[in-house]
């Protein structure tokens, strides 16, 4: 049984404008993800089911409003999409607000209540992480998920209240044994975050003396990665002496080291199953999985699932041990990409033909040595089987496009997301058309690379000004030009190529001029045309000098 309320609606305690039997109530969950209801009922109900009014659906986490946001209607049934009330922080702006040095609850209530109107929602968080965060023009809803990407932890949605918590779900002893207790399961397996030896990097690039950390886990293959650390609560000036400081940078990173080591031993393993579980509350509660073509027994999470409201039962449940999505791996790209700008000179290098000619020659020869595997939520390309031995990989899946040149467990230095940025450490452009370019400094010439020039066109395709090595060039229509470098300094030459003007020094210098008005010497003397006239007649008209009067 469904509940319908207008959309102004904000307690649901009554029956509401109407109580509906649907013939389908499925409600979608996922951590930190979409929340919605699909819907479908008979045309009985065409009055109640309109867009911006709220569903109030039974969940295993209590009655939760939905708004309606689609209805299609056939001559048979309604169908419509609803989604949980939470999204109506999309509503909700922020102009300009900072938050600064708060904890993630205190940033929430900061954000709530710098909205243009009112929010409706509460909010509250337990997580102590200290960050700042400058909001402009954002949504709420925007502002919220930017907080739990800086604060971490976990959205909880309750209708009106808005939470962010450390840790969610329970542990109520729920057991899954692959091919044992439950055999229609699918299983996903993700390597590329495996690491089972560490060299960890610590403050001002502090290394341990022995240099890699190994976790307790072994493959026949090593997963070796460098991971730096934050130490920043560690401040020198703290501690007596530079041993004691260094002690405890290497308690600190051995310690941070072990615990990430812990995690990444293992590969992530996503289990999508069609069962109901009734121990199951909500996503975040623990499951524990033995994995015997692993060996392990991994402690994994619900990660979403489909309940249906008719039954009172999930339909599908997706648990496991939630590694990294290909969004966080082009969250650390970008990080790595604006690192190395930073402390390093962009190259951007245009070769034409001969860079044409050695990328197609790289493609030819790749094809007939290239191998696509899917692995149920991505696509690999790699040079060579096993994938665990490629040194070149593609990675595509929903999130977008990532290229990497030392294996699927290296860096993706090279990244096209699904939003259309494009991310990359070196690019060679062969020809490149673009309405409007923006950036913050554009580089020509220099040791970098060959070329250097801007040339700027007009409607009729004819070279206007150039840009390079030996300064600026002008042109005009008659064959003059204009040059401005700092052998000539400021020059202008007629169509022969004859010196017409020029400054040389503090003194300017021009074969003729043509002067409309008045000339002005040294602020004593001026020059301005005259006329004599009689009887309203011109008799002459010539130049007459004048003295300047100082009226300061």
């Amino acid at each position: 049984m469904l509940k319908v309320f207008s959309p102004i609606d904000t307690t649901f305690t009554s029956n509401g404008d109407a109580v509906i039997i649907p013939t389908l109530a499925v409600i979608h969950k996922v951590d930190n993800g979409d929340y919605y209801l699909d819907l479908e009922c008979s045309l009985d109900y065409i009055d109640y089911i309109k867009p911006r009014n709220i569903i109030v659906a039974p969940t295993p986490q209590g009655d939760q409003a939905f708004r309606v946001s689609t209805v299609e209607s056939s001559r048979t049934k309604i169908v419509a999409k609803c989604w949980h009330i939470f999204y109506d922080s999309e509503n909700y702006l922020i102009a300009d607000s900072y938050v600064v040095d708060k904890n993630c609850n205190d940033a929430l209530d900061h954000l709530n209540s710098a909205t243009d109107n009112p929010s409706p929602f509460t909010t509250l968080s337990d997580v102590q992480t200290v960050k700042s965060f400058r909001c402009i023009r954002n949504s709420l809803y925007e502002a919220i998920y930017t907080v739990l990407e800086r604060w971490g932890g976990h959205l909880v949605r309750d209708n009106f209240n808005i939470q962010i918590r450390n840790t969610i779900g329970q542990d109520n002893g729920v057991t899954i044994q692959y091919k044992k207790n439950l055999k229609e399961i699918t299983v996903s397996y993700d390597w590329s975050q495996v690491c089972t030896k560490c060299l960890p990097v610590g403050q001002d690039g502090y290394l341990l003396d022995e240099l890699y950390l190994y976790s307790d886990t072994q493959y026949a293959i090593p997963f070796t990665k460098t991971v730096s650390f934050d130490q920043s609560s560690i401040v020198k000036d703290d501690y007596p002496d530079e041993d004691s400081y260094k002690a405890a940078l290497r308690e600190d990173l051995i310690s941070q080291c072990n615990a990430y080591l812990e995690v990444s031993q293992y590969p992530a393993i996503n289990y999508t199953l069609s069962a109901n579980m009734e121990k199951i509350t909500d996503v975040g509660d623990l499951v524990e999985v033995f994995d015997e073509r692993l060996g392990v027994a991994i402690t994994a999470s619900v990660l979403s699932f489909d309940y249906d409201c008719i039954l009172g039962a999930y339909t599908s449940i997706e648990f496991g041990t939630a590694g990294p999505s290909l969004g966080d791996l082009m969250s650390g790209v970008t990080q790595e990409i604006n690192t190395a700008i930073a402390e390093n000179t962009a190259n951007l290098t245009v070769n034409l033909q001969a860079a044409i000619e050695v990328a197609e020659e790289r493609i030819w020869n790749a094809l007939g040595s290239s191998y696509c595997i899917y692995s149920g939520d991505q696509i690999l390309i790699v040079d060579t089987l096993p994938a665990e031995n490629a040194t070149n990989c593609i990675r595509i899946n929903s999130g977008g496009i990532a290229f990497s040149q030392n294996g699927i467990n290296g860096t993706f230095t090279t990244a096209w997301t699904i939003d259309g940025t494009f991310n990359a450490q070196a690019i060679n452009v062969i020809n490149f058309t673009a309405d409007l370019i923006k950036g913050g400094t554009l580089k020509l010439g220099s040791n970098l690379n060959s070329f250097g020039c801007l040339e700027v066109y007009n409607e009729s395709n004819n070279l206007i000004a150039q840009l390079d090595k030996n300064g600026l060039l002008m042109y005009g229509k008659d064959g003059s030009y204009l040059v401005m470098n700092t052998s000539v300094g400021f020059a202008g030459y007629d169509r022969l190529g004859n010196k017409i003007f020029w400054a040389d020094k503090d003194v300017f210098n021009m074969k003729k001029s043509v002067v409309e008005q008045e000339i002005t010497l040294c602020n004593k003397l001026r020059f301005i045309p005259i006329e004599v006239s009689e009887n309203n007649t011109l008799i002459n008209d010539g130049i007459g000098l004048v003295s300047v009067i100082d009226n300061s």
